[in-house]
């Protein structure tokens, strides 16, 4: 397994967002689209950019019905099947997909919805990681088969409850370990709560929170889940967003996402079940500016002044001062003090430890009283 973990993986130091450009089938058959994706993406700084993997005839049935969603923005005559068909990323198109990733300094992953093509993709394309979709959560062989390939595994969750997510959680660890005895769900319930098995999921999986609507609403995108599943699994948590906009993806990495992946298109008016709920260019690349901001924003928890306030801070505070002239020997009072910028002076603070002493020589008015002759 990995010695490190897989969000180091991803960003190097850990301390960054992983944005993911989810091109998907918006491509819609075409090559020449989806190089234009691509394009898209490394303008936009997303650190990677998303296709989706598959053959029709291993992953839906041929009298399948489409998702609500889909009936909308797809022809209502066409079947599921038929559309997914048409849709197929085909497979001689990977490798130039993967050279235009190269020569733009982005990298290519693709979600593979059955073990072909998840094989496929390690050994011909090399990819970094696997993608599992939110639909696979309960696929356990398909999990299995995903997990033994030994690379690192980030899991949408979309659709799912907490307790689904731990049992597919146990599959990964399972199959991670690389146990060899009899695959139940007991066995995997073992492995997910073994300390090996713990290990081995931080080390390989991100959980991805998910709402599967396209578009999904703001009141049922439940951010809070990330920090739910994040302290009960101990894993890396982040967010795959089907909101409109750009408000969520930057609204989650304040909430400490380390992975956002968001669908994008060349044109939302372009036919096709996904293109409608995508950003389009200028927006994704708003969003990831927005994303970055946001997480420079974050710092660290330690509550002091930054290297421009430091500069800043004698300027607004106040020092004491004398609020008229004052004669030596008079005493300090509350009437003949005052606080007034500039902050370089005694601080307002000490203000009580004056009161009552006698001055040790003249003051005009406004001006600051001194620290080293008074006190």
């Amino acid at each position: 397994m990995p010695a490190i973990r897989i969000r180091d993986r991803l960003v190097g130091d850990g301390a960054s967002c992983f944005v993911i450009a989810e091109a998907g089938v918006n491509h819609n058959g075409s090559l020449d689209i989806a190089l234009d994706l691509i394009d898209v993406a490394a303008d936009a700084g997303a650190d990677a950019v998303k296709f989706q993997t598959f053959r029709a005839e291993t992953v839906i049935g041929a009298t399948a019905p489409k998702a609500a969603y889909q009936t909308k923005t797809s022809d209502p005559n066409e079947s599921q099947f038929a559309m997914l068909r048409r849709l197929e990323l085909k497979r001689e198109f990977h490798h130039p997909l993967a050279r235009r990733c190269v020569d733009r300094g982005i990298t290519f992953i693709s979600t593979a919805f059955d073990a072909d093509s998840a094989h496929f993709l390690k050994a011909d394309l090399d990819v970094p990681l696997l993608k599992i979709p939110s639909g696979e959560v309960t696929n356990a062989p398909l999990l299995l088969a995903f997990a033994r390939l030994g690379l690192p595994i980030i899991l949408s969750t979309g659709m799912s409850t907490q307790r689904e997510v731990e049992i597919a959680l146990g599959v990964l660890a399972f199959g991670l370990l690389g146990r060899d005895d009899r695959p139940t769900p007991a066995a995997f319930a073992d492995a997910f709560s073994s300390a090996p098995g713990r290990r081995v999921l931080e080390n390989n999986v991100v959980l991805l929170h998910c709402t599967s609507e396209y578009p999904a609403a703001f009141e049922e995108t439940n951010l809070r889940v990330m920090d739910a599943m994040r302290e009960r699994t101990g894993l890396t948590t982040g967010l795959s967003d089907h909101t409109p906009g750009i408000a969520i993806p930057i609204a989650a990495v304040a909430r400490g996402a380390a992975v956002v992946e968001k669908h994008f298109t060349l044109d939302r008016s372009m036919v096709g079940p996904d293109h409608k709920a995508s950003l389009e260019p200028a927006e994704l690349k708003a969003m990831v500016a927005g994303i970055r901001a946001a997480q420079d924003a974050l710092g660290n928890s330690e509550k002091g002044p930054t290297k421009a306030e430091l500069v800043n801070r004698p300027v607004v505070r106040r020092s004491l001062v004398a609020a008229r002239a004052i004669a030596k020997g008079e005493s300090f009072t509350a009437d003949n003090l005052a606080a007034k910028r500039p902050g370089t002076g005694i601080d307002p603070m000490r203000f009580w430890d004056l009161l009552g002493r006698e001055a040790s020589r003249n003051y005009a008015a406004d001006e600051a009283i001194s620290e080293k002759d008074e006190l």
